[in-house]
């Protein structure tokens, strides 16, 4: 039975990030629940697993790692539920959310386990602008793939405002949870029986040896921050045109101002610059850190499998060993026991020959009866005939 860390920072304990999570195992019902920050993630996954993950308020996020609940029983099937930050995290950058999302799907993937489900979670209440439940669910769709969407639940206090409807056409169900257990409970209970299957990007980073910058979700991704840069240089130009008419009214103030938003929006757009340069870079280092802990754990795995081997081989050397001379010692035992039984015998035979020889006025001392019995006896037979 194998098993693996089951948390993005798990693959990088050699540089002393943060974990401490529990290891799946290889019949475990696996279950990812994805969605935008603040739909409710962790606090659905504490709700049914008896879980303590940190819960945000409103739109800021507490979860900045990929990592598994403690495992838990649904009708006596042991499920682990993971945890993902979602795409507008308030702590960490999308091309970050996709490098960690994509790793720990890759790295698992690789180690032979596939998800039995996923959550979508979306609020209806969400009030938050721009497009965000929409492009969440974008790159939902790109790390899924079309294939596993008849594994995906989407979760709802309501129907969604997102267009969802050509997703359900290819066997995603639509349910609603009303934040109690026994809901959380059915929701995983509807997830039981699905034939565990890889994700889109599983098989583009493992299968197919695709950079991330490659698959569905790396391109959806680059193209939302390709959209962000051009529309921050139009920004930009906006601005420089403003600060201009500015320096030509002599209005130092809004002059000022402008260029303060001009420094904030330049700062974004190179960071948005440099989000899509490391993508690849940054990915392919992790990648490769986790495999080389990968490696050291499996070298580690087999010195310890054969450690219990060699183990198990000397116990049953030793039970054999020990059965063979408990069976020598009964075979001992057993002729000991047979030759006292006879010296008893003689000895019961000479006592009662004696007495016979005492009676009959007959008075010899045999020293060993059992080479003498016949004399003894045809001597007895002359004596009690007169001879």
């Amino acid at each position: 039975m194998s098993s693996i860390p089951t948390s993005t920072s798990a693959f990088a304990e050699a540089s002393n990030e943060h974990t401490n999570n529990p290891q799946m195992v290889d019949d475990d019902i696996v279950i990812a629940v994805m969605g935008a920050t603040g739909t409710g993630k962790s606090t659905f996954i504490n709700l049914v697993s008896g879980g303590d993950f940190a819960t945000g308020e409103g739109l800021f996020s507490c979860t900045n790692q990929v990592s598994s609940s403690n495992p838990f029983e649904i009708a006596g099937r042991r499920v682990v539920l993971i945890d993902t930050p979602g795409f507008d995290d308030s702590t960490l950058s999308d091309t970050k959310v996709l490098q960690m999302i994509a790793l720990y799907l890759s790295m698992t993937y690789k180690e032979g386990f596939k998800l039995s489900g996923l959550i979508y979670m979306h609020r209806i209440t969400d009030f938050k602008v721009g497009g965000v439940s929409q492009r969440n669910f974008r790159m939902f769709r790109e790390l899924c793939g079309e294939d596993a969407l008849r594994n995906v639940l989407i979760v709802t206090t309501m129907w969604g405002l997102v267009q969802r409807e050509k997703v359900l056409d290819k066997g995603a169900r639509m349910v609603r949870h009303y934040n109690n257990m026994q809901t959380a409970q059915n929701i995983i209970f509807m997830m039981l029986n699905n034939r565990p299957m890889a994700l889109q990007i599983q098989k583009e980073i493992i299968d197919e040896k695709k950079d991330i910058s490659e698959t569905a979700a790396g391109v959806e991704l680059d193209q939302e921050l390709a959209a962000l840069a051009r529309k921050h240089r139009e920004e930009l130009a906006s601005i420089q045109r403003d600060m201009e008419q500015a320096l030509k009214e002599k209005d130092e103030e809004i002059r000022k101002e402008l260029e303060e938003y001009h420094k904030e929006v330049q700062s974004n757009m190179d960071s948005i610059n440099k989000d899509r340069e490391r993508l690849s870079k940054e990915f392919s280092e992790e990648k490769a850190r986790g495999e080389k802990i990968f490696q050291e754990m499996h070298v580690k795995l087999e010195a310890q499998k054969k450690a219990r081997q060699d183990g198990e081989k000397a116990l049953k050397e030793t039970m054999a060993k020990s059965k063979k001379e408990s069976r020598l010692h009964a075979q001992e035992t057993a002729q000991l026991r047979q030759q006292i039984q006879r010296q008893e015998k003689e000895q019961r035979r000479t006592n009662l020959l004696g007495k016979v020889l005492q009676l009959t006025g007959v008075s010899i001392c045999y020293v060993n009866l059992g080479q003498a019995d016949c004399n003894m006896m045809k001597t007895l037979r002359m004596h009690m005939n007169g001879v």
